[in-house]
């Protein structure tokens, strides 16, 4: 859980109390962090993207979604699905039904986004994404 807390705070330090922000650095793709709404059951929604381009057209590499669970301890992010369009993956940690209510968990894909998430938060560190010299962009406030 521990990681999960941990996200939370990364994620909501890059908002920087807005809804959607494009943060570049120099030599990096550009990072996109966004509040996408509410899940069913109406936990909070973000997205972690960085975005390429091929033939003109914009290309997620990756984007990430984290459902924010309020806790005792504070709020949790747990990285639910997973999308990079030069690989032509996606993935989903949990299946819903059509009344929205989750039906399956894939655990062994919950814990590789986790240890992915982990590697990501650490290399956007070293890139320079949470230094007070990277470009911040509101897109949302």
């Amino acid at each position: 859980m521990e990681s999960y807390l941990e996200f939370a705070t990364h994620l909501d330090q890059l908002l920087g109390g807005v809804h959607a922000v494009r943060i570049t650095v120099p030599g990096y793709m550009p990072l996109a962090v966004e509040e996408i709404g509410s899940s069913a059951d109406g936990h909070r929604l973000v997205s972690l993207c960085q975005y390429g381009e091929q033939h003109g057209d914009l290309m997620r590499d990756p984007d990430m979604v984290f459902l924010f669970h309020d806790l005792p301890d504070g709020a949790a992010a747990e990285s639910v699905s997973y999308r990079n369009d030069y690989l032509g993956i996606s993935q989903e940690v949990y299946r819903y039904d059509e009344a929205g209510r989750r039906t399956h968990v894939f655990p062994t894909l919950k814990q590789d986004l986790k240890e992915f998430t982990q590697s990501w938060f650490a290399t956007l560190r070293e890139q320079g994404f949470f230094a007070p010299t990277a470009v911040r962009e509101i897109l949302s406030s």
